[in-house]
């Protein structure tokens, strides 16, 4: 999922590639224009070759096709950051949320991985999206 909050008139434009409900193939966003620190961002791993069966999405060749987050999976409060486990101090990463860092470290792994993965871009840039980067 990539999300993007766009400022009107050229202001401040904040952009993130988020794996909080899960992964199905690379994806990268490419700020075109803009000024300030407008950088790629990029998960370019394939996330599906590492997944646990647990978490595996498979075709009916048996494929894994998606990787569900671990919320998505089992719906649990300590896996989707609700309940008791609603705030960033009850609300750590999990091994399966470092599965998915590991591969995509600018990508969100969990509901509270927020401190080095939201980018910005000034100036009123474009994006391209760009689907399974090398």
């Amino acid at each position: 999922l990539i999300e993007f909050t766009i400022a009107p008139n050229g202001g401040q434009d904040f952009f993130d590639i988020s794996l909080v409900d899960g992964f199905n193939f690379p994806v990268g966003v490419t700020p075109i224009g803009g000024s300030g620190d407008c950088q790629t961002v990029l998960c370019q791993e394939d996330v599906n070759v590492v997944c646990p069966p647990e978490l595996a999405v498979t075709s009916q060749d048996g494929a894994v096709i998606a990787c569900r987050s671990a919320c998505m999976a089992f719906n649990q409060p300590e896996y989707c950051c609700s309940g008791d486990h609603s705030w960033p101090e009850t609300c750590p990463p999990t091994d399966y949320s470092r599965i998915f860092k590991n591969q995509c470290p600018q990508a969100y792994s969990y509901a509270y991985d927020d401190k080095t993965i939201t980018f910005t871009c000034m100036g009123g840039a474009d994006y391209a999206i760009i689907f399974c980067p090398n």
